[in-house]
């Protein structure tokens, strides 16, 4: 495989659109244009970050990956170390100019936005830090992942933070632990045999289903408080998520690599949740 081959299949293109798409629409929809800092955030977000996010992970999870058998496809690339340093120079080279040039378009608030964001991409795998193996703190840590990026697009633009935007970004928030919650599920089992904890290693597959499927729900009534009905409308997309969820509320833990089955789902439901979000946008736009 080319070393560009290696890279984007590092980067998982397939969820390069959950990290570009909210800072895109987070700064479009807060008063920002199609300027320098769009263009530049977009495309940051698009590819170095995940390059960063996830190769900076497969680095580091290298050991429990070569025992996960869901790995080595769209949900994550087990690569040999011999690449592992071509990896984390890539990463590292592609996000420097774009940091450099968004620090400078931004002021101290967005500054300090970013520098999060970036901390917790490291934090989540680097080894010292390792927070993915801190049960609670690993869906929270990954929450940030895929809710900063509107999180800065927000401080980019200086948009004042309203009741809809608080409602909006929380609910996001919730919506991401969530998912990193359901999503360690299916690794209960490698995750074990690795020696590595999670929020689902602790408490076991079953009450973390039920976890993820409620804070779904949670999120949903977060949007339904907003006073736009735009927003109000868009509560209903956290159902498809708490419906997939919730077929396995009584997963046991001998059986929770069944998740998987869930969490494909969830892969796929991204794009269509994420069609219909753009639809309302669209539409708040021209009419609200």
């Amino acid at each position: 495989m080319s070393t560009l081959g290696l890279l984007t299949r590092t980067s998982r293109p397939v969820s390069w659109v959950n990290t570009a798409f909210p800072f895109g629409a987070a700064y479009l929809l807060t008063g920002g244009g199609v300027d320098a800092a769009f263009l530049l955030g977009c495309l940051f977000f698009l590819i170095p970050y995940n390059l960063a996010m996830y190769g900076i992970n497969d680095v580091f999870d290298y050991a429990s990956d070569i025992r996960n058998p869901r790995k080595g496809g769209i949900e994550g690339h087990v690569t040999a170390p011999r690449h592992h340093r071509t990896i984390l120079t890539a990463a590292a080279v592609s996000c420097l100019p774009f940091l450099a040039a968004l620090v400078i378009l931004g002021d101290w608030r967005a500054d300090l936005v970013l520098a999060i964001s970036m901390f917790a991409v490291a934090a989540y795998s680097v080894r010292g830090l390792r927070f993915k193996e801190i049960p609670f703190l690993d869906a929270v840590t990954s929450s940030t992942h895929f809710s900063s990026p509107a999180w800065y697009g927000l401080a980019l633009t200086g948009a004042p933070l309203n009741r809809d935007t608080a409602l909006i970004c929380a609910a996001f928030f919730i919506w991401g632990v969530a998912s990193q919650a359901f999503g360690a599920v299916q690794d209960i089992g490698p995750d074990r045999a690795g020696g590595l904890q999670s929020i689902a290693t602790v408490i076991g597959a079953a009450a973390t289903v039920r976890l993820a499927t409620i804070a779904y729900l949670a999120a949903g009534a977060l949007l339904v408080g907003a006073g736009s009905l735009f927003v109000q409308l868009a509560a209903v997309l956290a159902v498809p998520y708490a419906l997939n969820t919730g077929r396995f509320w009584s997963l046991t833990d001998a059986a929770a690599e069944c998740a998987r089955a869930g969490w494909q789902v969830f892969l796929w439901l991204n794009y269509a949740v994420g069609f219909c979000v753009t639809m309302l946008m669209i539409t708040a736009v021209m009419f609200g």
